[in-house]
């Protein structure tokens, strides 16, 4: 299925938030994530199923200044 992740348009086979960070190779646990302008607390992201046309933005922290 074809979703928009961090603005960019992917192909995807991942039907849950948490099924589509282990396809990504995302590693860890801090992440914010947003489905369609929705931020989703961590405790929700094996329910949350994603849909065809889903905007998903992945926010991971970094270091600098």
């Amino acid at each position: 299925m074809r979703v928009i992740v961090n603005g960019e348009q992917r192909e995807i086979s991942s039907h849950s938030v948490d099924a589509l960070l282990a396809e990504l190779e995302y590693q860890g646990t801090h992440f914010a994530i947003a489905v369609n302008y929705d931020v989703l607390p961590k405790s929700r992201w094996a329910e949350t199923q994603i849909q065809a046309g889903d905007e998903i933005e992945i926010i991971t922290p970094r270091q600098g200044g």
